[in-house]
């Protein structure tokens, strides 16, 4: 897979790009105020939306609207408005268990996605290169690891709370396509006990009603054997156990970073892979040029050069049913 394979001949030229940070939405019961991190192209009009959900880890700002600039960057300078936002879970926060609204962060994160896409307008008055270039009927959600948790309740996983013992459905019908990268798979038996006992809610995940289509990208060498005893394919479960439309990307050796997806030069990165990190940032994004628009034909370009090259990152499946 080359670099103009994926660029020029198919996403087209990159423009430049503004980021701004921290734009802060006002959140009432919140534990803090949502800070957002926006990046956009200079030019254009009518642009989609991506909200970027970032995991945890041991560093202490990628867990923030300071992770992930190989996606973030790369989405942004071909044509997408990214918003990251810095969940109350995030190292840079260090809030107490004690403190207001700080848990459960399951819940905390999806709701600040819902905010986020509630206050729009605050966002473009925030950053006025922004006023009147989004086009909110074009909204996709992407998550890494824990984000990836958070992205599928949006698309419509479920599961049960743990402290109340209530169905909790927290899709988002503006949010329209989606993108799990290395996101929690199935509960029950598959589980440890180290996740059981700190993650109860991950017992109950339910992807039978995730129906937003979405793309499940999953290492085939990420076994999260802290948290699965059902090692890499415990990352798939978002495909083979929801319904379609779904695909699936499987990254050869790749383990949970994906490459290196995070942020540049990672030291927690343990398969750093500039080309990996670079195949997931352009197969991503011709996935949802088009889900968001059915007539772009990026993806199924993207996938019969996947399929041509000799030496390829990954294999794509897809379903259209259950």
């Amino acid at each position: 897979m080359t670099a103009s394979t994926y660029t020029a001949d198919i996403l087209g030229p990159a423009t430049p790009v503004i980021s701004v940070s921290p734009v802060v939405l006002p959140a009432p019961g919140r534990a803090a105020d949502l800070q957002v991190r926006v990046s956009a192209p200079v030019s254009g009009s009518e642009l989609p939306v991506i909200l970027l959900s970032h995991g945890l880890g041991f560093s202490n700002n990628l867990s923030s609207l300071n992770g992930y600039a190989p996606l973030a960057g790369f989405w942004a300078a071909h044509g997408f408005v990214v918003i990251q936002p810095t969940h109350l879970d995030s190292r840079t926060l260090n809030l107490g268990p004690a403190a207001p609204g700080a848990t459960p962060h399951w819940r905390s994160r999806a709701e600040d996605m819902k905010r986020i896409l509630d206050q729009l307008d605050v966002i473009g008055a925030a950053v006025p290169q922004l006023a009147g270039r989004l086009d909110r009927s074009k909204v996709a959600v992407a998550g890494h690891s824990m984000g990836g948790h958070t992205a599928s309740l949006l698309l419509g996983a479920r599961l049960t709370d743990p402290h109340d013992g209530g169905e909790v459905n927290l899709i988002e019908p503006r949010i329209k396509a989606g993108v799990l990268l290395a996101a929690p798979g199935r509960g029950g038996d598959a589980l440890t006990e180290f996740t059981v006992e700190n993650y109860p809610f991950f017992l109950t995940t339910d992807f039978s009603q995730m129906t937003t289509p979405a793309l499940v990208v999953a290492g085939d060498k990420d076994d999260s054997a802290f948290l699965t005893v059902q090692g890499p394919d415990w990352h798939t479960d978002p495909y083979t156990l929801a319904p379609g439309p779904k695909s699936l990307l499987t990254l050869f050796d790749a383990e949970h970073g994906l490459g290196g997806i995070s942020g540049y030069d990672v030291a927690e990165t343990t398969d750093e892979n500039p080309e990996r990190v670079a195949a997931v940032a352009r197969l991503t994004l011709a996935y949802l040029r088009t889900e968001l628009y059915p007539g772009d034909c990026a993806w199924q370009a993207a996938r019969d050069a996947l399929t041509a090259d000799p030496e390829p990152v990954g294999r794509i499946e897809s379903k259209e049913t259950a």
